[in-house]
């Protein structure tokens, strides 16, 4: 869990990109649906209990005989969507030494609190070969933290298979209102086989991937006992002392590797690979500094 201190610094470094419209037919930013302090001035209305008491208008409580208060229209997101692959490969290591499952959920709990901390909702959708969960955006710490707990109940070692498209599908059919959606998963996908559905998810919504990198079973090389590959089972202590076979197996990667960013650049959709929770942030910096430039 990122401490609230470190999440509040690290707000100063982020910001999340505000959706714009699609050029022509949603030309512009959106107005939110929430109340804040914007610049805009929506209406004056009888205060209810909850309501910010800065927001009363006195002169007009006066006049009205009961707290009336001033409602602004601000500039915002509508929704953030977390599309998150909680197949087994998520509970393999990553780069860092920690499982792919823990800097995933590190990077979701930041982008999560970026969007809450300017009002946004915020909602899941999670899946693999045999699993889907969809959670309506809303806004709430607790709410959050539902989330967040579920992800870490889903992505282990021991889950089904990974299934990026049909949490894709699930995105592109139960999310209505346009939103940004971040694709959490690692990065042998979203594969060449999902392109039809990213195009079609990225007509409807911002679309972002961030892919969780894999520490390769034949990187291990040491001793240390079995080494287990999720996908593939065990590996064979010959294969990983083989210089020619850890060569051919990281050309193997590589390849698969580069055709997912080139899908990924044919879609326009912008990407970053983390290693760790230690580069998370950077990482961040990065993508959503590009996602701004290419608005």
């Amino acid at each position: 869990m990122v401490s609230l201190s470190r999440l509040a610094h690290l707000r100063a470094r982020l910001e999340l990109p505000v959706i714009k419209r699609a050029s022509g037919l949603l030309d512009g930013r959106h107005r939110s649906i929430f109340t804040g302090h914007g610049q805009d001035f929506d209406d004056m209305v009888e205060y209810r209990p909850g309501d910010d008491i800065s927001d009363i208008d006195w002169k007009a409580s006066a006049r009205a005989g009961h707290p009336i208060i001033k409602r602004f229209q601000r500039e915002t997101n509508l929704s953030l969507i977390l599309a998150a692959d909680t197949g087994h490969s998520m509970g393999a290591l990553a780069p860092s030494g920690e499982t792919k499952a823990e800097v995933a959920i590190y990077v979701a709990e930041v982008i999560a609190f970026l969007a809450r901390s300017r009002g946004d909702l915020v909602g899941l959708v999670a899946g693999d070969a045999e699993r889907i969960r969809q959670v309506p955006a809303r806004q709430g710490t607790e709410h959050l933290e539902t989330l967040l707990r579920q992800l870490r109940t889903d992505m282990t070692a021991d889950a089904p298979a990974s299934d990026v498209t049909k949490v894709l599908r699930r995105a592109l059919t139960g999310v209505s209102r346009r939103s940004l959606v971040v694709i959490l998963t690692d990065e042998a996908r979203p594969d060449p086989g999902s392109e039809l559905d990213l195009r079609r998810l990225r007509t409807r919504h911002e679309v972002m991937v961030i892919a969780v990198a894999d520490m390769r079973p034949t990187e291990l090389t040491g001793p240390g006992g079995v080494i287990v590959d999720v996908d593939g089972g065990e590996v064979p202590d010959f294969v990983r002392r083989d210089a020619q076979i850890r060569a051919e197996a990281a050309a193997a990667v590589e390849r698969r590797k580069a055709s997912v960013r080139a899908m990924l650049r044919r879609r326009g959709i912008n990407s970053v690979v983390v290693r760790g929770t230690e580069d998370a942030v950077d990482a961040l910096i990065d993508l959503l500094g590009r996602q701004r430039r290419a608005r």
